[in-house]
Formats: C-alpha cells, structure tokens, sequence
C-alpha cells in the first residue's frame, strides 16, 4: 500500500472502511480512520478500541480522537504537513468530507483516489485461498442439506432459518449477505428475500447463500425443481448451465471481465434467453461479498491471477420462475479452479 501511495504521488491515504483497515493492520475495529503514509501508519480511534488495536495490531500507533474522528484527522494532517491525502469517496460522506477539509485547512488538498486498498485485496494470496476454499466447501455442504428440506408445504423463511442455522453450526461466523430462499414465481426476483409463502409441487426453488468463516466470504446458488419439470425449464436450466460452463471456461489471467460474461450471454442468446438475463455473469469475492473485479457486459478490467469470481448467469421469466447457478472461481496462473463443489445437475424432488 506504501508503494502504491508513493507511486499516486500521496503523501497519505486515508483509509475508513473498517474491512479496508483490517485488511492491512489485522484490526477488527468499528470506529476509526486508518492514515497510511510512505514511512508510518497511525490509527486514530476512540476509548472503546485502544485495548483491542494494542491487542490485534500492537506495533500500529493510536491516536485517540477528541472532538470527532474527522476533525482529529484533519488536526492531524495539517500538523504533519501533508499536502496530499487521498480517500476513498465511495466510504465517506459528505458531511465527513466537510468536516475533514474544515480541519485540516487549504494546507492540505484531498484527493478523490477511489478503490486503491480495493485493487490489492483484489489479489488473493496462498493464506487468503486457503481460507476461502473452506468457506466455499462449508457453503457447498449447507446448500446440499437445505435442498433435502425442500418438501411442500415449508416455508421460505424456514429454509432460510435453518440455512443459517447450518452455517453457524459448521463454524462460520455469519452469513455473507441476507440467505435468498424463492419458490414458485418469487424465483423470478434476482435478489428475493424470504417469506411465508409455502412450497407447493410444481415450482422452481432458487437458493443463494454465502457463509463469513476466517472473515472470508463465500456465495452459491442452486436452484431446483419440485416435481416432474416441463420441457421448458428443463431447457431452460440447460441453457443456464451451459452459459455459465462457457464463462467458466473464459476466466483465465489476462482475460477481460466483458469477455467472460459476453461468454455467458452468447450461450443464452443461442437458448433464446438473453431477455430474461438481467443482471451481471459476476462479481469479485473475498473479504466481502461483493468486491472488485466486477463480471459485466463491456468491462475492459483484465483478471489477474489470485482473483475470485463468482460466475451465475440466471434467467428470470416474470409470472413463471427464475433459475440461477453459481460458483466461485479462483484465477490462476495456469487454468482455473471452481471453489465450490455441490453438484451443478438438474435436481427434481
């Protein structure tokens, strides 16, 4: 991160995403601001974390605040000369930034320099795969039993309980993001959200989840049937599978993100479902659920070896159902590898 500020021409980054300084310090912190300049790091937080940041990062020093964080930053800044310190827009307000530059005075110019802490986490290293690799197989395991409980007459939000429920049992953390559980028509909505409403025979069931286990993040999605499936959803998850094995199949380093998804969408355009595909092939995974490189339509970023991408292509038919399928991928050197591992086939109940 120090060279990456040297090479921007900073004389500081200013870092408040508290996943963004646990990334580089090992402190789980929630209130605080990070200064990463050339030669030395500060944190400055409040009296509820100096014991914990001793504790997780003992050789960073602490600034308590007084009078708020972002005034103390500034206060900070301007004492120490700096004349360019860069933040990230996306994890400040405005009324943040105000009060940042109220501070700190014209002494100081505040730089606009988004995503740079992003562009490193980007890259996974061995450790960072290794843990990822077993939130992807705890994931995998908890998808599998919640398909066993799919039987007419459950609830969604039951399925979702228990889901969760498996997650935490087998050690994660939490989930990575609210569990969708869609029966029937409600599969149609990319991002459903449970409810009361019961499985009947008939319907197609969409389930997509993630686990947080070793602070990484995993996510799948199956999706099923319940009953004898018509021709046309058999044909119509053919085509998704198929969609996502072509995308798969792009992702390799130096590989444009706009080419592995224009991959998927080719294979559902022969299917005559590129309407029905309404959202991004996929999206960067790690410390949290949704990170960089982004997987979409025209994306010109090229995919590095260490990167992990989600691939799930879907296809959503309003007033029938939606089936999605989705795995995570690590980039590599060589080929790639899928990380997680319950079947991809066609599953009636």
């Amino acid at each position: 991160m120090q060279k990456l500020i040297r090479k921007q021409g900073l004389g500081s980054l200013l870092v408040t995403s508290p996943v963004n300084w646990f990334y580089l310090t090992g402190f789980t912190g929630e209130s605080g601001i990070l200064i990463v300049e050339p030669n030395r790091l500060t944190l400055i937080t409040d009296g509820r974390f100096t014991v914990q940041a001793k504790q997780e990062a003992p050789s960073l020093p602490v600034v308590l605040q007084k009078d708020g964080l972002y005034r103390t930053c500034g206060e900070l800044l301007k004492r120490r000369s700096a004349r360019k310190a860069g933040f990230d827009s996306d994890q400040m307000t405005v009324a943040q930034l105000g009060a940042l530059r109220k501070a700190s005075g014209s002494a100081v110019e505040l730089r606009e320099t988004p995503r740079l802490v992003g562009s490193l986490r980007a890259v996974k290293d061995d450790r960072e795969l290794a843990r990822m690799r077993k939130a992807a197989i705890l994931a995998s395991e908890v998808v599998e039993a919640a398909i066993r409980l799919l039987k007419p007459g459950i609830r969604e939000f039951e399925v979702a309980a228990e889901i969760e429920y498996q997650m935490r049992k087998r050690g994660a953390s939490g989930p990575a993001f609210e569990t969708i559980v869609a029966f029937g028509q409600r599969a149609a909505l990319p991002h459903a959200r449970p409810t009361a409403k019961r499985l009947k025979r008939g319907q197609l069931v969409v389930l997509d989840l993630g686990a947080i286990l070793e602070k990484y993040c995993s996510d799948i999605t199956r999706t099923v049937f319940v009953g004898k499936a018509p021709a046309s959803v058999k044909a119509w998850y053919r085509g998704v599978l198929e969609a996502q094995a072509a995308a798969i199949d792009k992702v390799a380093a130096d590989r444009t993100c706009g080419e592995v998804d224009a991959a998927a969408r080719g294979v559902l355009a022969t299917f005559q479902l590129g309407q029905y595909f309404v959202h991004s092939t996929g999206h960067g995974l790690g410390l949290e659920v949704h990170e960089d490189p982004r997987v979409a339509k025209g994306q010109k970023t090229l995919l590095a070896s260490g990167n992990v991408v989600t691939i799930e292509p879907g296809v959503y038919v309003p007033g029938v159902g939606g089936i999605r399928i989705e795995d995570e991928v690590v980039v590599g050197k060589s080929g790639n590898e899928v990380l997680t591992r319950a079947s991809r086939d066609f599953i009636e109940l």
